[in-house]
């Protein structure tokens, strides 16, 4: 089967034990954080590997308490960990979660500075690129320039040693030194993407006052062969040239979002490297739309089930949850 390889942050959730109000319409109940292993593209490692596909992850963490946890619960996952560094010159990011009655998160980052952030290209293995693979990025390693570099770097790397290369802008604006992300940045590597995975906020957030189908036009012409568009528990839009789909998500009861997205794009991609074991990278994946199609339905099926358990890892599915499911 094709691995998968993701880049870039893996931190600790502190997952508030708070979900909206009290029961009496206050707020005043004791507040508990719970330490969760999360970082969008560790959390995609980690829903691939927990449905059997090869996957490893590429990036740097603190040596301190976190930073072991989170490379043990990687490794627990089925994550190859052989290309994780750690660090003595910066700490493990964190991130402190809230949510709502729905399930819906906010995020307090303590980011920078991180260990992740501090990521180069002398970092990455040698022949890390050699075999056919599928390469994950997000858009939270562009928040620095050194490693913003670095990230589009591989990026390029990644396409011209022939791996297939998926892109998630996963914005998170508050981490951004200004509160907002540099939208010309974020735009280069979704550009450099064969595989792209937006939320509709995302979108619009990207486009501006840019018209949709032109901004979506760019993308393909750019090279993105195709893109997927979520939208919560909406329907999800599969576009490319010559491809629109609608694909309506199960109906679940959210408890708490943090890896729906993470775990939509694990199941997408999962399929991915299942198919292009057997047609190879560039064996027309893109233009099957019965195979995207069925693949869009698993992603789907992988966010609603982890949107309805608490936490990253431990909300992803495994091909026996997918089953019952």
């Amino acid at each position: 089967m094709i691995p998968v390889i993701t880049f870039g942050e893996a931190l600790v959730d502190m997952l508030s034990s708070r979900l909206g109000e009290a029961s009496d319409g206050t707020t005043d109940a004791p507040e508990v954080f719970t330490p969760y292993a999360g970082g969008a593209p560790a959390n995609v490692a980690a829903a691939c590997a927990r449905l059997g596909v090869p996957s490893r992850f590429l990036g740097m963490l603190g040596e301190d308490h976190f930073g072991d946890f989170l490379a043990a619960e990687l490794a627990a996952h089925g994550v190859d960990t052989s290309g994780v560094v750690l660090t003595r010159e910066a700490r493990t990011a964190l991130a402190f979660v809230s949510r709502d009655a729905d399930g819906e998160r906010t995020f307090d980052f303590y980011r920078p500075p991180a260990a992740d952030l501090l990521y180069r290209l002398e970092h990455l293995p040698a022949g890390v690129f050699a075999e056919p693979a599928i390469v994950h990025f997000c858009s939270n390693s562009l928040t620095e320039p050194e490693l913003a570099e670095t990230t589009l770097a591989m990026a390029e790397m990644a396409r011209r040693a022939g791996c297939l290369v998926s892109v998630d802008a996963n914005l998170r604006h508050n981490l951004w030194a200004d509160g907002t992300a540099d939208v010309s940045l974020v735009t280069r590597l979704l550009d450099a993407a064969d595989l792209l995975k937006l939320s509709t906020d995302e979108l619009d957030d990207l486009r501006a006052d840019h018209p949709r189908d032109g901004w979506l036009a760019e993308r393909f012409a750019a090279g993105v062969k195709v893109a997927v568009i979520t939208d919560g528990p909406g329907q999800v839009s599969l576009l490319g040239v010559d491809l629109e789909e609608r694909i309506t998500p199960p109906v679940v009861q959210a408890v708490d979002t943090t890896a729906g997205g993470d775990a939509f794009i694990g199941g997408l991609l999962a399929e991915l490297a299942e198919f292009t074991a057997a047609t190879g990278i560039d064996g027309g994946w893109h233009q099957d739309t019965a195979f995207l199609h069925r693949a869009v339905e698993t992603a789907c099926r992988c966010g609603a089930h982890a949107v309805t358990r608490p936490g990253a890892y431990a909300a992803l599915p495994d091909r026996d949850d997918l089953a019952a499911f």
